[in-house]
């Protein structure tokens, strides 16, 4: 007697269900593991170079080390106590807030009229884009240095200043004149970045809506005030939002110009952190003033954000 098994084939294309290892490496999975791999260098720059540094400064915040002894102790809130009965701290924060409010002021008002005057349709404006724009990818370093053997007593600006019979000042170590200089030579450095950025939110403003305006019988400034500065109010935020960010932490300027004097005039606050910290060795009330200015920007930096709808014409 004879047996016939048949065989069941299945249909070419076709492949049972994934068993061993192929069920648990699906394409989804491999799609996002390739994902993470790019991700993964940025984010342990971020763990080792960010997250941690700041937990590490709260942390030493409520201790006293000194790196010359190798001691650290808790001390709850002794330095932050420290920081307020300091008799420097007054000076620091009139320093800090000068420095902020001026910087801020004249960077943004200077940015905006150059982007206004550089966006009329005129011959060589493109020249003066560049000028104005080049201090911007200038070391900081080389730059601050250059101004700093210009201001000097005898200096280029005070040699200048003596050919037309002006005895000039000595720039950097004048108690009225010292912060003034940081903030010009600041302004110098960075106000092309500014610019640009206004530049660009001034080209991208409707032609339409101006000769509207102009139609109705509103003149130049009507139109700058009602039309141009709303529909450039997102750039306006931004530029705000940076600057002061930035103004407070200048640091190689105040290095190199002033290191904080004459009597704590240009001491701005990230100056005095570097001076308790590495000048004295004492980095828990060093984080503590870290800390406080990291705590000031955050502040800053919120309440301009809450204030957008005030600001931004469609957030209203």
């Amino acid at each position: 007697m004879t047996t016939t098994h048949k065989t069941t084939r299945e249909p070419a294309g076709t492949a049972g269900p994934p068993t061993g290892p192929g069920r648990f490496w699906t394409l989804r999975r491999q799609d996002a593991a390739s994902g993470w791999l790019f991700v993964l260098p940025q984010a342990l720059g971020f763990l080792a170079f960010v997250l941690y540094p700041l937990i590490a400064v709260v942390y030493y915040s409520f201790h006293t080390s000194n790196v010359l002894s190798g001691v650290t102790k808790y001390a709850g809130t002794k330095n932050y106590s420290q920081l307020v009965h300091d008799p420097a701290t007054p000076s620091v924060a009139r320093a800090t807030v000068l420095f902020c409010i001026g910087l801020v002021v004249i960077n943004i008002a200077l940015a905006m009229l150059l982007a206004v005057l550089l966006n009329q349709r005129l011959r060589g404006t493109t020249v003066f884009r560049t000028l104005f724009f080049s201090p911007v990818v200038v070391s900081l370093v080389a730059w601050t240095i250059t101004w700093n053997f210009l201001l000097q007593n005898n200096g280029g600006i005070n040699s200048i200043l003596h050919v037309v019979g002006i005895d000039g000042p000595n720039w950097l170590r004048g108690d009225n004149s010292a912060l003034v200089s940081v903030v010009i030579v600041q302004v110098f450095k960075n106000v092309g970045l500014n610019m640009v950025l206004f530049l660009a939110a001034l080209q991208g403003v409707p032609r339409s809506l101006l000769e509207a305006a102009e139609i109705d019988g509103a003149g130049a400034w009507r139109r700058f005030r009602s039309v141009v500065l709303p529909m450039i109010s997102p750039t306006t935020l931004l530029t705000t939002i940076v600057t002061i960010s930035g103004s407070l932490q200048v640091f190689a300027q105040i290095q190199i110009l002033t290191e904080g004097g004459p009597n704590n005039r240009t001491n701005v606050l990230v100056y005095f952190f570097y001076q308790q910290a590495f000048d004295n060795h004492d980095f828990g009330y060093g984080s503590a003033v870290a800390v406080v200015l990291f705590a000031i920007i955050l502040v800053l930096t919120l309440i301009q954000w809450r204030l957008r709808k005030k600001w931004v014409f469609y957030e209203s």
